[in-house]
């Protein structure tokens, strides 16, 4: 499995490569008001408007430091039983491409009620890294909040 490595406040995190659309640099938000504070708003991306997730706030880790290398990584979210949707991540700085194959030790997902997407932790080329499960990144209520099933009327 191949993953996309970047930092926030000064750790390293990965999340797999295959769900990275594009990584671009980063983009103005306008908030959504009554949003937990993690959405940083919504962006136009490719003409559709996307959530932003601050990944420093999400991961309670304190202050994301913006700075030149200050990155969006958009990708495709599909939380249970709906369709695939894009999804903004804000991360301070985006480090390279790896291969979980390389790990050179490895600890099981650990089990958070309040952090689901915390997943393996592994150790590879000298750095500790997490991996974060993007499928449950959101909540369930944020996530329905954000991306509402659309259910069409048939005409009788």
């Amino acid at each position: 499995m191949q993953l996309l490595t970047f930092t926030v406040a000064g750790q390293t995190y990965a999340i797999e490569s295959r769900r990275v659309i594009e990584v671009l640099p980063l983009v103005p938000a306008r908030p959504i008001p009554h949003m937990p504070g993690f959405i940083r708003g919504i962006f136009t991306y490719r003409g559709r408007l996307v959530p932003l997730v601050d990944l420093a706030l999400l991961l309670a880790v304190g202050q994301l430091q913006e700075r030149l290398s200050t990155r969006v990584i958009v990708v495709e979210y599909a939380a249970a039983g709906r369709a695939s949707q894009q999804l903004g991540l804000v991360a301070e700085n985006v480090i390279s491409v790896c291969s979980a194959e390389d790990a050179e030790a490895s600890l099981p997902s650990l089990e958070f009620g309040s952090a689901p997407f915390l997943g393996r932790i592994l150790r590879i080329g000298g750095r500790t890294i997490q991996l974060l499960e993007v499928e449950k990144l959101l909540p369930g209520d944020v996530s329905s909040g954000l991306f509402p099933s659309i259910s069409t009327v048939v005409p009788q």
